[in-house]
């Protein structure tokens, strides 16, 4: 009886060395180099054809003006002066300073408000939750065009025309593609960290603050990184509240140097030059936020 007592018990023992032995002979899937090189490859071609426009944006604003339609993709010599005269021509760096004041503060206002709302969404629990949130993501059907009257009357009725209020005050009521995404984003947070600071006596706006705004970084980088580059391209609403040359953003001044190039007879590469300082500050904030931006639209949706 003790014998086989002894067995059973040295049989677990033994058996679990023997699994993992036979889990290591098992073997593994392996990929063919040229497999993942034909991937890189493609990846490499797509990539290639996507940048081509911006490389020949560059390169013609570098050419001189007699060669800015000649069938040549490279300059026979490079024209740094074109970049100069972007600047001596047209007030381009008041149009930058207001372009990044406009860009930061909408950026400010729609993540704390956005951020807030999906929070609210997301942890508190109060009747018709479900419903409020269902007409809030309704107004994403809502075309720009429908609104885009009566929003202006509110602000000629406020006398803040020609001003930078409007162009950025409205995202103090958050955006509904935003506040989706960031309530999706605090729904794969655990409820455990908000009763624990409940019970330490935590409010629920201090919850929000000191605790789920640095935890969802990452979906705050990619919300910042989203409504910096639709500030910044924006060209419809300056169009809409200025009037005056010394507020306007940099979309609304190369409308507005183009018609100046066409009165003036500047050349196209003085205007391509000009496009190029537009675009550049976009891939460099990609650049630097690339890796919070990916990551907060990567992991977005994965609960709720």
């Amino acid at each position: 009886m003790s014998s086989t007592m002894d067995a059973n018990a040295r049989t677990p023992a033994v058996a679990a060395p023997q699994a993992a032995a036979a889990q290591q002979r098992v073997p593994r899937e392996r990929r063919s180099p040229f497999g993942e090189l034909g991937v890189y490859l493609a990846l490499a071609a797509v990539s290639a054809l996507f940048c081509f426009p911006f490389v020949w944006l560059v390169l013609t604003s570098l050419k001189p003006p007699d060669e800015v339609f000649a069938p040549g993709f490279f300059p026979s010599e490079f024209h740094w002066q074109t970049y100069a005269d972007v600047f001596r021509l047209a007030p381009v760096a008041t149009w930058v300073r207001n372009s990044v004041i406009v860009s930061l503060l909408g950026v400010a206002a729609v993540v704390l408000s956005s951020s807030l709302v999906a929070y609210g969404f997301a942890r508190l629990r109060f009747r018709g939750r479900n419903q409020l949130f269902a007409l809030v993501m309704a107004t994403q059907l809502l075309p720009a065009a429908a609104t885009m009257v009566p929003t202006y009357l509110i602000w000629n009725k406020l006398h803040l025309v020609n001003t930078f209020f409007p162009l950025f005050l409205g995202n103090i009521f958050g955006s509904a593609f935003y506040i989706f995404m960031l309530r999706q984003f605090l729904l794969s947070i655990p409820q455990d960290l908000v009763e624990a600071a409940r019970i330490d006596g935590a409010s629920y706006l201090g919850i929000w603050w000191r605790i789920m705004l640095p935890l969802i970084k990452p979906a705050l980088v990619a919300v910042g990184v989203f409504e910096f580059q639709a500030k910044w391209n924006d060209f419809m609403t300056p169009l809409i509240y200025l009037n005056k040359p010394t507020l306007y953003t940099l979309a609304l001044g190369l409308q507005s140097f183009k018609v100046e190039r066409d009165q003036q007879f500047i050349g196209w590469e003085v205007l391509m030059a000009a496009s190029v300082v537009m675009t550049v500050p976009m891939i460099v904030l990609f650049f630097l936020f690339q890796r919070y931006f990916i990551e907060g639209t990567s992991t977005t949706g994965l609960k709720g």
